[in-house]
């Protein structure tokens, strides 16, 4: 077993490339360092500097390392790739430079992420679907062939690959030579689906984990009030891995049962933060994970 433990801009309230609300990006690497994490994820493209060689420094100086960074719109919107091409192309280029090896892919969200409003159904037809599949297959080819990155897709809540038998649906109908996934455990257990017994069974397309857990007294509270999901995250609905629904141990029993070898992403939603919330939870967490043996 090898697994490369890792955390996120997302661990610190960080979800989009410029926001005054966010925890500024000096401060995100300084204290990503100061937790004790080796690895990090960029978070949005532009969040981090753009320039690769600036963002070399400013890695090097922390002793950090690239795993990779999100790409996100409406797949099944063929009018939007030109967006979503240059997300790909820009983020492609400075993972390339850092030496990452992935490319995570997320399907725009259905609702409007602040008021819960519907913009989108909230599942898709079959052309629809294969729309998406087809800009995944268009995704990957682009990261490998141009950055030598492998897709890594993140199944989300309130996007059309969220529930257990969309993403098994998903896995049916994609090229596992061209796409894997990026397992993030608490938007599965999130959504109802039992984490562990979903890795166990697919654990060939299963490279890159992303770790958090869900409180589970918040997520009854969320399902019957349909609470929208950023309303959620504001609510702390994701807790410390220590503290939720994920079985961590079992986790960890099985990534070693496997011989699990891949990246573990610490990945704690909680848009917005205050600035001084993150760093004693980023600590805490990898204290727990080294503590039960990650």
């Amino acid at each position: 077993m090898n697994i490369r433990i890792g955390s996120a801009p997302d661990s610190w309230g960080v979800w989009f490339p410029d926001d005054s609300r966010q925890t500024p990006w000096q401060r995100f690497m300084d204290e990503v360092a100061e937790a004790g994490y080796e690895w990090i994820e960029l978070g949005p493209y532009g969040y981090l500097p753009t320039e690769s060689g600036r963002l070399q420094e400013e890695l090097a100086a922390r002793n950090l390392k690239v795993t990779s960074a999100f790409a996100m719109g409406n797949l099944e919107a063929s009018d939007r790739w030109p967006e979503l091409e240059q997300q790909v192309v820009g983020a492609g280029e400075l993972l390339a430079a850092t030496g990452a090896g992935f490319l995570v892919l997320i399907d725009g969200t259905y609702s409007d992420l602040f008021t819960g409003e519907l913009i989108e159904p909230r599942t898709l037809d079959d052309e629809n679907w294969q729309r998406l599949v087809d800009t995944a297959h268009r995704v990957a080819d682009l990261a490998r062939n141009a950055f030598g990155l492998q897709l890594v897709f993140h199944p989300h809540a309130e996007t059309h690959v969220e529930y257990e038998e969309q993403i098994e649906r998903f896995l049916e109908d994609t090229d596992p030579e061209k796409v894997s996934l990026c397992f993030d455990v608490g938007h599965h257990a999130y959504r109802g689906g039992d984490p562990v017994a979903f890795l166990e069974r697919h654990r060939d397309r299963i490279p890159y984990l992303h770790l958090k857990s869900v409180d589970p007294e918040k997520q009854r509270q969320v399902e019957a009030g349909n609470i929208p999901f950023a309303e959620a995250v504001a609510m702390d609905m994701f807790c410390e891995p220590s503290a939720g629904l994920v079985d961590f141990p079992a986790l960890l029993e099985l990534l070693n049962r496997i011989d699990y070898d891949g990246y573990a992403i610490v990945e704690q939603d909680m848009y917005p933060a205050t600035f001084d919330k993150p760093l004693p939870i980023a600590k805490r967490t990898l204290e727990y994970l080294k503590g039960i043996g990650f």
